[in-house]
C-alpha cells in the first residue's frame, strides 16, 4: 500500500480498505468486487498488527534441537 495503513481508525465502518484509494464506503471508485473491504481491526480485533510476530515455542515433548530440524 502506498499510504501509511492505519492501526485503529476511529469508524473504520466509513472506508473501503481494498486498495489504495481508501474510499467512502458509499462511493467506491474501483468496483473492487460488490461489498467494501473492511478493516482488519473489524475482522480480528485490536491485536490485529500483532498475530504472527512471535517466534513458535518448540513442541513440548521434543528438545529445541529436534524441533528445528522437523521445522526445516
Amino acid at each position: 500500500m502506498a499510504r501509511k495503513f492505519p492501526d485503529s481508525p476511529a469508524h473504520p465502518e466509513r472506508t473501503c480498505w481494498g486498495c489504495d484509494r481508501y474510499c467512502a464506503a458509499n462511493a467506491m471508485l474501483c468496483g473492487n468486487g460488490s461489498e467494501r473491504t473492511q478493516h482488519p481491526v473489524e475482522l480480528f480485533g485490536d491485536g490485529w498488527r500483532e498475530w504472527g510476530e512471535a517466534p513458535a515455542a518448540p513442541p513440548a515433548d521434543r528438545p529445541p534441537s529436534q524441533a528445528r530440524a522437523v521445522a526445516a
